[in-house]
């Protein structure tokens, strides 16, 4: 099981290291990550396995917002998420 993980906003130091502590702490596994700065704003698209994940995925969710304050971040399961995207 997968699911995708989005933070965007005013780039700052220590993103990506913020989210990749919190994802490890709920034993969520990187599988893919891309991230971008374009004119001073941070846009970054993570794919994590769940399966062994010690938390529900609002929780962990709620846990990223709270490291990365004041970026919007979203947590969307892969069945939600290939749902919406699908033509």
């Amino acid at each position: 099981m997968k699911a995708v993980v989005t933070v965007i906003g005013n780039d700052m130091v220590g993103i990506l290291a913020k989210v990749s502590c919190a994802l490890a702490d709920k034993n969520a596994n990187v599988i893919e990550m891309t991230q971008s700065v374009l004119d001073g704003y941070f846009a970054m698209i993570v794919v994590i396995n769940i399966e062994e994940m010690t938390c529900t995925i609002d929780e962990l969710q709620t846990y990223i917002k709270s490291v990365v304050e004041g970026l919007e971040v979203h947590v969307m399961h892969e069945n939600i998420f290939n749902s919406m995207h699908r033509i």
